[in-house]
């Protein structure tokens, strides 16, 4: 492989790159930052592609955007051609800076390569392109994102014709592809000719109009009374989750619902908050502020791509409280099977994940429902759920993971914010009209399950000695086994393979009292994640029990 010198060097004489690159890198004087742009190339992993934006080999940039598209194009063609040549491919974008022109940029790729195109002609949420794959039965599909991450980065989320996520097999092929794309290689063609050619069609508000009443018939019957009763604080971050949640919920009948004005806008450089996560207390500070100002029930919030949620409302003093997405899941999971019990059947289903909270598990096995596990990431969740609708063996009433996302109905195989909100503002309005907050509730669930004490810890490691770091640590795990912890009982390692989930780097750990912590690198950003699941009937004993295990872990990473 080329030094970084060399490539970088590549970068700033060929005529392949734009004037703006050569000088954007020649502006650069420290080398560190440099060597860091190109010590490696752009992974396209089974996430899809993720990265700062810039020039640079190791960056997210126009350039790898038709690099890994003419891999992707390979692999539809080769997967089905008929297929890819008939129905194509849909493209959606985000809110964030430079998403559009890198959507049309992948789009005129796929063109030349004799697929046809369906790109958005509006910001659109990430489930939208889920729906839209299955609606109009591409091959295929893209959304140019980076979902919450802060407004440095960008990224590329590929779809298979289910309006899944690539699974791991098909995201090894397109690996495999993109590895042997050169970029003097890749084939475009003028959007013109594109259009012309019949091989480019803009879509927009007629494909959301649809998806909208599809996320519609997920609601249920609920009067007009308790729906104005609720009073609620709505907030976008910035992002693609505007028009669809707001059109959604009004059409409803929630008309007691405020914006935050300040995040309405679609902004790609999120200026009202650090990071654009729904799932963090700081990025829902203003509408916190505005529902504290104003008497509301409950906020809801979207991140910028609209897939992830996040709530908080009224507590027992009357300050506002703030929920995970473990807990916003089980007080979905609870509401929606008991508006839909009597129609569930031994076929009804749930699908969670390895790194998941048993707190909505519990509750949908005591509803009767059969419980699927499988690895962390939406992709497995999807494809998942298209298996088990394929086997007719069983109907998922509900599918989702501890960050902040879930999936309801059978309409895409994306989590989805906007039928998510739907659902939380219909289960507060439902809730408030029997004398219960949304917090009130939980403390129902935790009385009748038991307390859930779910926490996320993050180690972040940047640039090329954070990754050498990362690999070190999870190294040493393996190495030390169970004397990590006297507690611990049993260990699970993903990574070659078990229980008839594909290959993953995860961890997890299972000790006395029936705890867990789950440890895995992450797919898309330079970071660790730790896991932890506390179940307790004393709140205070289970706060003890997880310091202790954090204690353990942090001595070992420290020790690096």
């Amino acid at each position: 492989m080329a030094d970084y010198k060399e490539k970088l060097n590549y970068w700033l004489t060929s005529p392949l790159f734009d004037e703006e690159t050569k000088a954007e890198l020649k502006a650069i004087t420290d080398e560190k930052e440099l060597e860091d742009r190109f010590y490696k190339d752009l992974e396209f992993g089974t996430g899809g592609a993720r990265g700062i934006m810039g020039a640079g080999t190791n960056r997210f940039n126009k350039y790898n955007v038709k690099i890994i598209t003419a891999g992707f194009s390979k692999h539809l063609l080769k997967l089905d051609e008929k297929l890819a040549k008939e129905k194509g491919v849909a493209i959606a974008y985000d809110s964030r800076n430079h998403s559009k022109e890198f959507a049309k940029e992948a789009a005129l790729v796929f063109a030349a390569y004799g697929i046809p195109v369906h790109l958005f002609n509006i910001i659109s949420a990430t489930p939208l392109l889920s729906f839209t794959v299955r609606y109009l039965g591409c091959a295929g599909g893209l959304v140019v994102t980076a979902s919450h991450n802060t407004k440095e980065y960008n990224g590329y989320k590929a779809y298979d014709k289910t309006g899944c996520q690539l699974y791991p097999t098909d995201a090894d092929d397109v690996i495999a592809e993109v590895a042997k794309v050169r970029l003097e290689d890749v084939k475009t063609i003028s959007e013109e000719k594109a259009v012309s050619l019949g091989l480019l069609k803009y879509i927009g508000e007629e494909v959301l109009r649809v998806y909208m009443d599809t996320v519609k018939k997920e609601s249920h019957e609920l009067s007009q009374a308790a729906k104005a009763n609720l009073k609620v604080v709505y907030t976008p971050l910035h992002g693609a989750g505007n028009v669809p949640v707001r059109t959604v919920l009004s059409e409803l009948g929630y008309s007691n619902v405020s914006v935050v004005k300040e995040q309405e806008e679609p902004d790609g450089n999120f200026p009202t908050v650090v990071s654009p996560n729904p799932g963090e207390i700081s990025a829902l500070k203003m509408a916190v502020d505005l529902a504290e100002g104003i008497g509301a029930d409950i906020v809801v919030a979207s991140d910028p791509d609209s897939d992830r949620i996040g709530m908080a409302s009224k507590g027992a003093d009357g300050k506002f409280v703030y929920y995970s997405g473990n807990q916003i899941c089980a007080l979905l999971i609870d509401y929606i099977l008991t508006r839909r019990k009597a129609r569930l059947t031994e076929k009804s289903a749930l699908i969670t994940t390895v790194v998941t909270s048993e707190f909505g598990s519990d509750i949908a096995r005591r509803f009767g429902l059969h419980v699927e596990t499988t690895l962390t990431g939406f992709k497995f969740i999807g494809e998942r759920e298209t298996r088990l609708h394929e086997s007719g063996k069983y109907h998922c009433e509900f599918g989702y993971e501890e960050s902040n996302g879930c999936m309801i109905g059978d309409y895409n195989r994306e989590k989805d914010s906007v039928s998510a909100i739907m659902l939380m503002c219909e289960m507060a309005a439902y809730n408030k009209a029997k004398g219960l907050s949304v917090y009130d509730k939980l403390e129902e669930l935790y009385k009748d399950y038991g307390f859930y004490l779910d926490h996320l810890d993050s180690f972040v490691f940047t640039g090329k000695d954070g990754a050498e770091k990362i690999k070190a640590i999870n190294a040493k795990l393996r190495t030390m086994g169970k004397s990590l912890d006297d507690d611990i009982i049993e260990i699970k390692d993903y990574a070659p393979g078990i229980d008839n989930l594909p290959p993953s780097d995860v961890l997890k750990y299972w000790y006395k009292d029936g705890s867990w912590m789950a440890i895995r690198p992450s797919g898309t950003e330079p970071k660790i994640k730790v896991y932890y699941c506390i179940h307790n009937d004393d709140k205070a004993q289970a706060e003890k029990v997880l310091q202790r295990i954090q204690g353990s872990l942090k001595q070992v990473i420290d020790s690096i």
